[in-house]
């Protein structure tokens, strides 16, 4: 057989066996996604809070407990402060909004009987009559549209919930819940794989924080825009763009969409080019600025990487696949590339390491590397108060009751 045959061939069942693996751990994942993608929220909660937690352990002394307590109440109350105040601005405009909606509408018949189309009285009758009969010949699909909301509802409730409990607990236990982690792979690579997953920390948080700022500077950008055209709504379409951007490509597209949406059935044609105008500017530069500098410094990721990733994602986990999409590329990616000998962060040292079991990993690294394969499973092999020759004892030594020990 040829090298190159062997060669490929070697290569093809291994690659198999990697694809294998990922759609294995990709099914599992959308199966248990009620409990995945809480623990990923945690996650990127933990990376953003604990500069807040090291702040009130520090500067107000509070215990680590209370820190970490007194950041997640305050991350609640912000966004419960933010919903409230989208709520209220709804409250308000929704009424405005009816009524211009209502408007429109009746201004788009008069235009299909007075325009090109020249349709009379009796035709938009029987289209409207069609449409009211399809609409209610679907109300089984209906039903169980509401029906699957509220189950959603429900699993989002329970997800908050999952969410909340473990970012308090990463907050105040992360570094022992790792050390278990690591605690569980074999001596040699604990070290190795501590120091990868530090790395990959410093990746989520990097994008976390950039993330918000992007979406920050999209929300003021767009949110502004509507309140100086005297849009309905700016404050929510302002929160929606904020969550919006957090999915890169689509969320951006969506929530433009909405808000010209709004900027036409409230203020008419002129101001739905101008909202679009304001939308446009702001992505162009959220793109050409603060994704090149920001973005592409945090996470090192090229635009084409980012795409397929968030494509590939959507396919998979629909929105929310495309939400997690590139934080999770970039940590691989940064992990992957620190255990191939290119380390991205090589300020951070490799002077840090767990204790798993009152051992460090790194003398724990050390000592595997000393004690030959053979001889660590000889000695463990041993009957317990057996001492053997390299322990620099003879072999028929005394025991401890008098008689003599064999090896």
């Amino acid at each position: 057989m040829p090298p190159s045959v062997r060669a490929a061939a070697s290569w093809s069942w291994r690659l198999l066996a990697i694809t294998g693996a990922l759609i294995v751990i990709g099914y599992l994942a959308v199966v248990f996604k009620t409990i995945v993608v809480p623990v990923a929220i945690a996650l990127m909660l933990t990376v953003l809070l604990t500069p807040v937690v090291r702040f009130f352990e520090t500067r107000l002394r509070f215990s680590r407990a209370l820190a970490c307590a007194a950041a997640l109440i305050g991350l609640v109350v912000l966004v419960l402060a933010l919903v409230a105040a989208a709520g209220g601005s709804i409250a308000s405009g929704f009424a405005d909004l009816k009524d211009q909606a209502q408007e429109g509408f009746d201004q788009f018949m008069d235009w299909l009987r007075t325009g090109p189309l020249n349709l009379d009285a009796n035709d938009i009758t029987r289209y409207v009559n069609t449409l009211t009969k399809s609409l209610s010949s679907n109300t089984s699909t209906w039903v169980s549209g509401a029906l699957g909301a509220a189950v959603t509802v429900g699993h989002v409730a329970a997800g908050t919930l999952i969410a909340l409990f473990c970012t308090f607990f990463f907050l105040h236990d992360g570094r022992t819940i790792w050390g278990w982690v690591v605690g569980l792979l074999p001596v040699r690579s604990r070290d190795r794989v501590h120091q990868a997953g530090r790395r990959g920390i410093v990746t989520l948080a990097a994008y976390t924080r950039t993330q918000i700022l992007v979406a920050f500077v999209d929300a003021v950008g767009i949110g502004l825009g509507a309140f100086i055209l005297r849009v309905p709504l700016a404050l929510p379409l302002a929160i929606l763009v904020f969550v919006g951007s957090f999915v890169p490509i689509v969320g951006a597209v969506v929530t433009g969409a909405v808000a010209v949406a709004v900027a036409l059935v409230a203020n008419g044609w002129v101001s739905a080019l101008v909202m679009l105008g304001v939308v446009l500017l702001v992505q162009q530069i959220e793109g050409h600025v603060l994704q090149p500098f920001l973005m592409g410094h945090a996470v090192s990721l090229h635009p084409v990487a980012v795409l397929l990733s968030v494509a590939a994602a959507s396919f998979v986990g629909g929105i929310v696949g495309a939400l997690f999409a590139v934080p999770l590329v970039a940590v691989l990616n940064t992990v992957t590339l620190y255990l191939h000998g290119h380390d991205k962060f090589p300020e951070l040292g490799t002077d840090d390491h767990l204790t798993i079991r009152g051992r460090d990993t790194a003398a724990d690294d050390v000592d595997a590397a000393r004690i030959p394969p053979m001889v660590a499973r000889a000695e463990r092999d041993l009957p317990r108060g057996t001492a053997g020759p390299d322990r620099g004892e003879s072999p028929d030594a005394p025991s401890v009751d008098g008689g003599t020990t064999t090896s």
